[in-house]
């Protein structure tokens, strides 16, 4: 079988036996691959550091047809070092990564996705502003995913003819509802005009202010997408 070549971010590691590493790595090339690192705990290995997580690497990788890819060499080519000394700043990188771990499929692709994550972080790193990285960033992954929840009319029964007033959301319905589909929506929010042009913003690349109602609305959505709520929403306030 081949050996192929990607460039990855690592999302999440873990020791397989007392030599052994298996890693979950992002590539811009493959999507989420699963993969074996063979000797990776060695402290001299093919590896050294390259499996660290948040860590940008170019790996080289043996597909197999079942069970876990086997990695047979990974270098370092960035990491993203200003996080180590911004908690919040690397709660926010962790969540990146959950998000590209768990809410994404094995072998999917998506280019636009992992330049996303790599900016992302590079932003967080350099001491951006976490609340409005990390909501730009959900917006990103839900977009890619094909679940950018809608804004500019009711996303149940698709009237444009909304309220003038404070309006409901709810992330079953995939955005923005109107006061009769709201009636029937369990999952609905109350969300302010503000709100609502602030994810207008941050949808079209824009960096406004995020308030508190931004992010539980967001965690909400994201939560519902999942199937859960992430681990590491609750540290990012």
């Amino acid at each position: 079988m081949p050996a192929e070549k990607a460039l990855g971010l690592v999302v999440r590691t873990y020791d397989w036996s007392e030599t052994s590493r298996i890693a979950t790595i992002w590539t811009r090339e493959f999507g989420k691959v699963r993969v074996l690192a063979k000797g990776g705990r060695r402290l001299k290995s093919n590896f050294e550091v390259a499996l660290d997580l948040l860590t940008v690497c170019s790996i080289v990788l043996l597909r197999k047809s079942s069970g876990l890819d086997l990695l047979t060499e990974a270098r370092v080519e960035e990491r993203f070092g200003g996080l180590r000394t911004n908690l919040r700043a690397l709660y926010g990188g962790y969540y990146v990564a959950e998000l590209l771990g768990e809410g994404t499929q094995e072998y999917d692709p998506h280019p636009a996705l992992f330049e996303l994550s790599l900016d992302t972080l590079r932003k967080l790193a350099a001491g951006g502003d976490v609340a409005g990285l990390v909501s730009a960033y959900e917006l990103g992954w839900l977009g890619e995913l094909g679940l950018r929840p809608v804004l500019h009319r009711c996303a149940a029964c698709q009237t444009d003819r909304l309220p003038a007033g404070p309006l409901m959301f709810s992330p079953i319905a995939g955005g923005v509802v109107c006061p009769e589909c709201a009636a029937s929506q369990r999952d609905r929010r109350s969300m302010s005009r503000q709100a609502l042009a602030a994810l207008e913003e941050l949808t079209a690349g824009e960096l406004p202010p995020v308030t508190s109602e931004v992010r539980q609305l967001l965690g909400h959505y994201v939560s519902t997408v999942l199937g859960r709520r992430p681990r590491l929403l609750g540290y990012l306030g």
